[in-house]
């Protein structure tokens, strides 16, 4: 069965996070001095001992979250001689996890994935003053409705969809006053829920484009390699493989809507039946059973996890 892999975004962090892996392999805790190193942060010791309110920063969430993933893609590389190249017929991520995709598929090093996640975060989190912005989750509208939702909402303001994560769950974002007016507009469309996101900035719209402008001048420094494997990109949600042109759609990421359903469907429609997330949590996991038919699921990201996934290749 066609598999791709799938690379989780912000949201997924926890305390603890990738400290089982680091015990159990030290294939995985090279991974994580290394981002230690890139980063001169101890960013290891606080996924690993909190606080809580400190790994959820942006600037910190972002790293952490690629560096579980890229440890659970190393582990299976050294553990069970796995190689993407061969194994996948896609990589993809959602938002931030876009970057670890790529990172997996050889197109950026571990380290410089730090370096421009961490700048990603302070960017995003520079781009507009905390509490001017939010984001909003509104559940039980198709696509098309939560668009005319937020368009409506904007008047005059910003509010667009920012996340198409399917199933009926689009995330729209703005200024504040938009969103909540979205929130308000959308219980009379019909949503069965409408609530804000405990985030601190509102990603994927235009009021990020000052982070877009300093992530293009960070990735115009960085040397990028051509993928093994495809990257199903956000921005387009179809398949790309030029380095030139990954840089320009990382660069209209910041400011552009995260297509995963329509990522998910690309890939399905491209003969994908099987799809591993690799890293923390199972959010993308949820969503691909939301949008694809009959999906196989596998979620590595404990040593357990990466045990029982050597087994299948």
């Amino acid at each position: 069965m066609t598999r791709a892999f799938i690379f989780p975004g912000q949201g997924s962090q926890s305390v603890g996070m990738g400290r089982e892996l680091a015990e159990a392999f030290v294939s995985a805790r090279e991974v994580f001095d290394e981002v230690d190193d890139a980063l001169g942060q101890k960013l290891s010791k606080l996924m690993w001992e909190g606080p809580q309110e400190d790994l959820t920063l942006t600037e910190n969430a972002q790293p952490a979250i690629m560096a579980v993933s890229l440890a659970v893609i190393r582990t299976l590389e050294k553990e069970g001689s796995f190689n993407l190249d061969g194994k996948a017929a896609f990589v993809a991520g959602h938002s931030l996890g876009e970057y670890s995709a790529l990172a997996a598929a050889g197109t950026f090093s571990i380290a410089d994935t730090a370096r421009l996640l961490k700048r990603r975060g302070q960017a995003m989190q520079r781009a507009v003053p905390v509490g001017e912005g939010a984001m909003a989750a509104l559940l039980g509208l198709e696509f098309d409705q939560a668009a005319e939702v937020a368009s409506e909402a904007a008047q005059g303001d910003v509010c667009t969809a920012a996340n198409d994560n399917g199933g009926g769950q689009v995330v729209v974002s703005g200024t504040r006053a938009a969103v909540e007016r979205a929130i308000e507009i959308a219980k009379t469309k019909g949503a069965k829920r409408s609530m804000l996101l405990p985030v601190s900035a509102p990603f994927h719209c235009p009021l990020m484009q000052p982070a877009a402008d300093e992530m293009a001048e960070a990735l115009g420094v960085v040397d990028l390699k051509a993928p093994s494997v495809p990257l199903v990109a956000n921005v387009t949600a179809s398949k790309v493989a030029d380095p030139a042109t990954i840089r320009d759609l990382l660069v209209k990421q910041v400011t552009g809507m995260v297509r995963w359903r329509e990522s998910v469907l690309y890939m399905e429609s491209q003969g994908v039946g099987s799809y591993a997330e690799i890293g923390a949590g199972k959010a993308l996991s949820g969503m691909v059973k939301r949008i694809a038919t009959e999906p196989e699921i596998l979620a590595v990201g404990t040593p357990a996890d990466v045990e029982a996934f050597l087994k299948t290749i």
